[in-house]
């Protein structure tokens, strides 16, 4: 498993010093190296933050260039990673709305109101059975759904703080607020999405009517949902699950720790087209320009 760079024990800050000073030096493979490093990161954020592959492909790409096209500026008083996540958290905060930001523009009220609205039809053991791709799919779509209802900058820091498992001075620094803020503006993203979940997904209160199983004829039908293209239940995917702590802290005590296993069941994907982005990344004029690249 690759290392998670938004964990206090993160133990490649020598590496990115030696990456990037070859990088200065015109080294294309330590350039190449450094982006591959830190491309996974980059492209999940972006991907939990606009929802569509195609977008977080081309999000991951400007971020990476506009660090990398200001990489001799970094003068190491930082972490490199705090420097580049940073610039990556701006461009979030300040890029145009994607595709499914787009469309996906509501409040939670009203995207409970969009699932009400599928109608219910209810399976057999062997339908569920023989559905059960496209209803994971309707789980990890509606769940992604539910942080697009989130503000940018909740989104954010839930993200970094609880999919990510970044300690609270590493999300602080990211923000560049202080930790307290950092601390006060995750709890209020968790307990908007709990609140939520509790009062409308059947997988977190049983009392609850809305099922997966029972929206996900309704889905297919009308579009959201197309079983030859599903966006999240890949097998080449992994899970939030693998970097988030068994003993995590802040989990407040009014929260049912199911909504978080639900959350960290989402897809984070480890593997790339790498030669393909890479390519296209060192022959962007600008990178070719600043790093003398052949």
């Amino acid at each position: 498993m690759i290392e998670n760079p938004f964990r206090t024990t993160y133990s490649s800050d020598k590496e990115d010093e030696d990456l990037i000073n070859s990088s200065l030096k015109g080294d294309k493979n330590a350039l190449e190296q450094l982006i591959k490093k830190h491309q996974p990161y980059v492209y999940n954020i972006s991907w939990k933050m606009v929802q569509n592959p195609v977008d977080a492909q081309d999000v991951t790409q400007e971020v990476l260039i506009k660090a990398m096209t200001k990489l001799s500026q970094f003068e190491g008083r930082s972490k490199f990673r705090t420097w580049l996540y940073r610039i990556a958290v701006n461009h979030f905060l300040q890029m145009k709305k994607q595709t499914r930001e787009t469309v996906i523009n509501e409040s939670f009220e009203a995207f409970g109101e969009r699932l009400a609205s599928l109608r219910d039809v209810d399976l057999s053991e062997m339908e569920q059975e023989e559905r059960k791709e496209e209803i994971r799919e309707m789980n990890l779509g509606c769940m992604s759904g539910m942080l697009l209802c989130l503000t940018r900058e909740q989104r954010l820091v839930y993200i970094i703080g609880e999919l990510f498992d970044a300690d609270h001075t590493i999300g602080a620094e990211l923000m560049n607020i202080s930790k307290g803020n950092f601390r006060i503006r995750l709890s209020r993203a968790r307990k908007d999405l709990f609140s939520f979940m509790n009062n409308k997904c059947g997988l977190v209160n049983k009392a609850n009517p809305c099922r997966c199983q029972k929206k996900v004829t309704a889905a297919m039908e009308c579009g959201p949902l197309d079983s030859k293209n599903l966006l999240f239940n890949r097998k080449e995917y992994g899970k939030f699950q693998e970097y988030i702590s068994d003993d995590a802290d802040e989990i407040l005590d009014i929260m049912d720790n199911k909504y978080r296993q639900l959350h960290a069941q989402l897809p984070l994907k480890e593997s790339f087209d790498k030669k393909t982005f890479i390519d296209d990344f060192l022959k962007n004029e600008r990178v070719i320009s600043i790093f003398n690249l052949n």
